[in-house]
This record gives structure tokens, sequence and C-alpha cells, in this order.
């Protein structure tokens, strides 16, 4: 049981307070390692190995380093399992395209952890607060998804699902680091038409992952494939055209041609 406050809320020491999260967010909660079993089965048996061989040689070589993301959803106190609000949103950042690793890329808020955090939680709050201003007063740690290592930035990667009713505003606070914030529906994640299948141009078609097009940003690799395993995992999902694969520049021209996904498709 998490440290609160008076209204639940976590104190930002690190803990977890999974009774807060509202019905429809409890097959996430209760089940968090079958977000990582519903990613793997996305994830080419390549692109595991690939994985697999990397993690090995920053563990061997000390390169690896520990991070945390917040998984932040949005949206009412009721609901019932299985079943998508309305109103539910996911907060997501694209990341300035100045930055050294996976710049211009829509990420969740996180980076690497520091001595003082206290664990993966302090560390996606602290982050959150940084790249995104939120008021982590707000929030409502549920629970640690299982860590994954994300290379060539050498990071192994706690994602922090969080709740809040209402989290307040929230902007880019360094442009230097953050080039966009956004609340995004996540009907607009849900709905087929917004999804693609994107690949790399130095890999192969059938290195292609799950991604989202969306109006502002395209929404892939850990990230799309993530937000796609919590989807199947939480009973939202429905059938999309698995088949609509792109490389990953063609994917990204579509954010610029006129009449393409405008707004947020929901």
């Amino acid at each position: 049981m998490a440290r609160t406050d008076e209204a639940g809320r976590a104190d930002g020491a690190g803990e977890l307070y999974p009774a807060a999260a509202p019905p429809w967010l409890t097959p996430l909660v209760d089940q968090p390692e079958a977000v990582r079993r519903a990613y793997r089965r996305r994830v080419p048996a390549e692109v595991l190995a690939a994985l697999t061989a990397a993690n090995t040689t920053a563990a061997m070589s000390g390169t690896r380093r520990d991070a945390a993301v917040l998984v932040l959803f949005s949206g009412p106190p009721d609901g019932a399992p299985g079943t998508l609000p309305e109103d539910a949103d996911l907060l997501v950042t694209v990341r300035a395209s100045t930055l050294r690793h996976h710049a211009g890329q829509a990420a969740f808020p996180g980076g690497a952890a520091d001595p003082g955090d206290g664990g993966p939680v302090g560390t996606a709050l602290r982050e959150a607060t940084e790249e995104t201003g939120i008021d982590v007063g707000r929030l409502h740690p549920l629970a640690t998804l299982e860590r994954m290592f994300i290379p060539p930035s050498g990071f192994h990667v706690v994602p922090v699902l969080a709740y809040s009713a209402d989290p307040g505003p929230v902007a880019v606070v360094d442009a230097s680091e953050t080039a966009l914030v956004a609340r995004v529906p996540v009907r607009a994640f849900v709905n087929p038409e917004n999804r693609i299948m994107v690949y790399r141009s130095e890999n192969t078609r059938r290195m292609a992952g799950p991604a989202f097009l969306l109006n502002e940003m395209l929404v892939w690799g850990f990230t799309g494939q993530v937000i796609a395993a919590m989807l199947d995992v939480a009973g939202w999902s429905t059938p999309w055209d698995t088949d609509d694969v792109r490389e990953l520049s063609d994917a990204m021209a579509l954010l610029d041609a006129e009449g393409s996904y405008g707004d947020a498709q929901l």
C-alpha cells in the first residue's frame, strides 16, 4: 500500500497505490506482466534476438542505465473493466529534434534515473514534472510494468502506470528537450483509421511494429509497442489493417500532407 495524503494521492516517495485505479484500468493494474507478454508477441523474432544481444552487451560493458517513463491515464473514476470511457486520455510528448537519442519521437515523459529518485516511480514523476510541468500531487501511481531494454540509448526502462481524474494543465517546460506535450484521447489510439505498421529503412518490412498516426505525431517504436500492448490487455483493441506497412520516413511525411490526418481521428 502506498503512502498517500488524505485524498489518496502518492507522496512521491516511490510507492504505489493500486486501489486508486478506476475499474476501466484494473485489467492493466491487476496483470502488469501481461503487457510485457503482449508486447513481446508483437515484436518480430529478429528484433527480440537483437534486443537480447544488445541488452547482454550493455550489461557486460556497464553502459546499461536505469530509466523510467510515466504512463499516465486520465478519465472518470467510474466505468467497467474492458470498457473505455469516451473522455479517457493518455499523456504523450514529442522529443525535441536536437536530442542525441530518439530525436523527434513521440514518447511517454521520462528519462534516466537519478540517485535521489528512490526508484522508478520517483524517476517517472520527477521527469514528468521537468518535461510537462504536471502537478504530481494530482497523480496516483498504480503499478510498474516489467522493465524493458531500449537500444541505442542503453536505457533499461520501467513504465510506471498512473492515473488522475484531473491532472491539471501540462505544457512544454524546456523546448530544448521537448517539442510537444499532449493529452491524447485514448480512443484516437483505438481508432483503426489511425493505426499502421512502421519499419525503419535499414530493416525489412517483416520487422515493422505497430504505430499510431495522429494529428501532430507519429507514435511508433517502444512507445507504440507499449500502447498497442496495453490496448490488447485492457480489452480496448478493435480490428485494424496490419497489412498497412510503411517505411518510417514515408509515415512521417503523412503528418505534413494536406488533408491527411488534420485533427486526431477519434
